[in-house]
This record gives structure tokens, sequence and C-alpha cells, in this order.
């Protein structure tokens, strides 16, 4: 399929000039960046003045350290050169072309093959594609500053390389309830007050936030369409992560403290992991350059429908974690002897089949991406809810599937101090031996991996993530029935059936 090429039209830099290089470039700067910062943050009961190194936050932290190792290792399709000059992650990118859309899938996918998890990153570079247009069609029919101000604000963050989180889900209270009707008025963000130096002040919280505490700047969203009623409660906007008035909540994992026990085996996935929390607003200021939507609420639902087109077609990256469960699939079958047997092999081609399922349907997305009137590109907005869609399903029957061929050690393995143990542990090995050749190490470690990422820390982002993230089921039915075009279809099937009504 041809792709078209549209330059922005909002803002064009030259491209002759020489690319500059950021200032975060390599992933230990990253890591190094996060620290000593003025964050607090409660896990597991306790405020943790520095989490970089705490061992449940750690693999989160890694595994978005992770974007920047692989920009460095495959700048072509890691990293871009943005509109500021300089060349930075592709997180950071606004699309110019459906081929920047199909980078993007393509570097989702192959992040999400090389972690086994939540990379963090999708939120914050959906939000910012979907700030660009949204920005400029306010100013448009407002003749508003919104859109020079997020260049500007875009331009900084590119500049320095920096990570972007997005935050868009409020805590919502009575889901049969507008904001403006809430009990509680905190139940969703909202503008609280405002200062003569034209500052707002927001009250509220936004739940469920994958990696903002692992990113430098958040963009904060309105949740959903809003009401006349709900003016306070349209507002878009830029906040540091160490703003003061920001209290972070860390989320519960299912065995996340495995991380705490010493064991890199019991953990499946010591490396990589991923991360939630509530992020609780308490007076929080905001300087007027960095507000980008300020009671605009014709604008709140195309905001969201075009931030959920971006981040439903970014699902690309469960493609990749399913490679990694085709492959420890396969590897437990083989480890177990039975490779050779003809139902492990179709169980494998079905979790291969429905993998690239999930693939498809988000590379059709970003192939069939158009150029807003802003100048940057929208995914097809159809194929990027089937593909949202096909992981609210897909992937709970390879995690089934992979179960399956795992065997019942899955859920009844010992942990790794009995195997430490003088009497306990040669009993293990001698009984637990399998295949020729294949050492009761290995295969604990492969029985572990399948563990981690269908019932423990990574399960969150492989399958509940999966349900939930960018609109649960029935957001994506929802606009599947709004744009499959039925009159149509009736239409072809009734000149071939020759009837005339």
């Amino acid at each position: 399929m041809p792709m078209p090429e549209t330059p922005l039209t909002a803002l064009v830099w030259p491209r002759d000039r020489p690319v500059q290089d950021p200032e975060i470039v390599t992933a230990e700067d990253y890591v190094q960046s996060l620290r000593n910062r003025n964050i607090k943050v409660f896990i597991q009961g306790e405020m943790v003045s520095e989490f970089v190194d705490h061992p449940i936050v750690w693999p989160s932290v890694n595994a978005l350290a992770e974007t920047y190792r692989f920009a460095q290792d495959n700048p072509d399709l890691g990293s871009a050169i943005g509109f500021s000059g300089v060349r930075m992650s592709r997180f950071l990118h606004i699309t110019e072309s459906a081929q920047d859309l199909v980078l993007q899938s393509q570097m989702q996918r192959e992040l999400g093959r090389r972690t086994g998890t939540c990379f963090q990153r999708c939120v914050g570079q959906d939000a910012s594609n979907s700030m660009w247009s949204t920005t400029f069609d306010i100013d448009q029919k407002y003749g508003t500053d919104y859109h020079r101000r997020f260049q500007d604000f875009m331009r900084m963050a590119q500049r320095r390389n920096i990570v972007i989180g997005g935050a868009m889900t409020d805590a919502k209270g009575d889901r049969s309830k507008i904001p403006s009707q809430q009990e509680d008025p905190d139940l969703f963000v909202h503008i609280h007050a405002r200062r003569p130096n034209g500052s707002i002040v927001l009250r509220g919280a936004k739940a469920h936030q994958t990696g903002t505490l692992n990113s430098h700047w958040m963009i904060v969203m309105p949740g959903g369409k809003l009401d006349a009623a709900d003016k306070a409660y349209a507002v878009a906007c830029a906040v540091p992560v160490d703003a003061p008035g920001l209290t972070y909540i860390y989320g519960r994992q299912s065995c996340d403290l495995r991380a705490m026990e010493g064991s890199e085996i019991d953990q499946g996935n010591a490396k990589f992991g991923g991360q939630e929390t509530m992020v609780c607003f308490e007076d929080v200021e905001v300087p007027a350059e960095y507000i980008f939507m300020d009671g605009e609420v014709d604008f709140t639902g195309i905001l969201v429908e075009r931030f959920t087109a971006y981040h439903r077609r970014s699902y690309i990256c469960k493609a990749g974690l399913g490679d990694v469960m085709l492959g420890a699939a396969a590897t437990v079958a083989d480890y177990n002897g039975v490779s050779k047997a003809s139902h492990v092999k179709d169980k494998l081609v079905e979790i291969a089949y429905l993998n690239e399922n999930i693939a498809g349907t988000a590379l059709a997305a970003s192939y069939g991406g158009s150029a807003t009137q802003s100048g940057n590109f929208l995914p097809e907005v159809l194929m990027a809810n089937i593909c949202k869609h096909n992981v609210t399903k897909l992937p709970y029957e390879i995690a089934r599937l992979a179960q399956d061929l795992a065997g019942g050690l899955l859920v009844t393995l010992p942990s790794d101090k009995e195997f430490r143990h003088d009497i306990a542990g040669p009993l293990l090995e001698k009984f637990l031996k399998a295949k020729k050749g294949v050492t009761v190490e290995n295969r604990r470690r492969i029985l572990r991996l399948i563990e981690n990422m269908t019932m423990g820390r990574n399960a969150v982002g492989y399958l509940s993530e999966s349900m939930h993230g960018a609109g649960s089921p029935q957001a994506q039915r929802v606009l599947i029935q709004r744009l499959f075009d039925l009159e149509t279809k009736k239409k072809a099937a009734k000149n071939l059936a020759g009837i005339v009504e």
C-alpha cells in the first residue's frame, strides 16, 4: 500500500541543518536522571524517597531504560529526528506519515519481545500526537494559543530526550454520574483555583498510571467526553513528575514480593517489569505556558477518540510479548520431550496465528494512517479499535495454551530455597529431570517465565492491561459499531441479490 507523505503544516523545520544530540542519550543517563528528585511515593506502606533501586521498582525502571538501549542499538527504528532538529527516541516523534506510524508499531513489537513486559512509553507517545492535532484544532476555532505552547513543550522534551507519561484515567467515583455530579469533586481531576498570573491549580487523582513515576513529565488529559456542566474538568496540561502537591501510591502486583526474596529464578523475569501508580493531585499549580486545554468541553471527545486511536494501535506491543510466550511454550514442550507430538505442534501454530492477528490489525491501522489538519498522522480508527479488541481476548487464549503445554509443574514447582537445601535439593534434582541433556535449572527457568507472564508480575502487562488498558472491551465495540458502515454493506448484498426497494 503506498504511504502518503505530508510534512507537518503547523511547524516546518529546515531538514538540512545539523542534527543535534539530546541531553539524555544512554540508559545510564536516563537512570541517573531519575535520582535526587523530591518525589513522595508510597510502596508497601512506607514513603520511599529514592525509589530507583527499590527491588520492586527496579525492573520497571530497567524496562523503560531498555528503550534507550534499543534506540542506540537500532537508531533507524528506535529513534527519529524531530521537528526540533534533535535525534531523540521515536516515542517523542510527532508522526509525519503513515510510515512513521508503521515504524512506531514495529518498534513497540520489538520492545515487547525484548522485555516481556510493559515498557511504559506508549501512553506519552500517543498523548503527544493526539494533543498536537487537538491543540491545533482548538486554536483554529477559538483563536487560543495552545498549539504554540504545545510546540514549545515538545521542543523541550525532544531536546532533552525525556520520558513523557500520559495521565487520562480518573478515579471516577459513581460511574452513573458525570464529574460535576459527584459527591466529591476531586474524583475527577479538575481546576480548583486560578492564580492572577494565569496559572491553574489542580485537584483530583489519576488512577492506573503506567510508568508515570519513571517519567520526567506527564501530560494530563480529560478521561472522557464532557458536558458543558463539566467545564472545570476539561483541562489538559503538562506537569513535571516531581511537581509540589503530587503523591504517588504504588500499585500491588501478583508475586511482587518475590523481588525482595533474593531469588532470580523464582521471579521468572528478574530483569524487566511494569509499574502502575495512583497519582494524587493536591493543589498542583500549573503555569499558563503548560496549559493546552482550559474549558473547551466540545474538544474533549475529539481528544479522547484520537488518543484511543493511537493507543489502541499501540497494543501491538502485546504481539511482542506473544512472541515470548510462543518461544516459552515451544521451549517447555521441547524440555518435556513432547515437541514432536502433533497436538503440541498444533497448539504452537494456534499461538502464532492468534499473535499475528494482533500484529496484523495494528499494522493495518498504521499503514492506513491519514493526515490531520495539523499535519501529523492519525491511525485508521476502525482497525486500531479492532486491534485493541483482539488484545482483550487473544492473549488470554495464548496464555491458556502456554499453561497447557507447561503442565502442572507450573503451579507446584517448589521455591528456589528448596533447590538450594542440603536434603530437599538433591531430591528435587533427581525427580524433576525430564528430557536428556536439559538441566533442571533451565526447566525451572522457563516454567517461571510462563508463570510470570500468565499469573505473576508481568501478567499485569500481558493480560489485565490487555483487557482494560486504553478502554475496556465495550469501548472498542461502541466505536466498531459506529465505524463499520453497515448500510454500505447491506447495499452491496442487496445489489448482488437483485433486490430493489
